[in-house]
């Protein structure tokens, strides 16, 4: 996906897709404080912007 076509919140799947990462390590990371996400509704899924995917693609 190139960057400029990427939405400006990501769900879990797509930053997953991006990253090339299974979807738990990506929890991981989250939970580490490696990445930051967005919690909302009433089961707490994240969602990933778009600026914190892309920096963690240039570490």
């Amino acid at each position: 996906m190139q960057t400029d076509k990427m939405p400006d919140i990501l769900t879990l799947s797509q930053a997953c897709e991006i990253l090339n990462c299974h979807p738990n390590t990506l929890r991981n990371w989250e939970n580490k404080g490696l990445i930051e996400c967005i919690r909302f509704g009433s089961r707490k899924d994240r969602r990933f912007k778009k600026s914190e995917i892309l920096k963690l693609l240039k570490k």
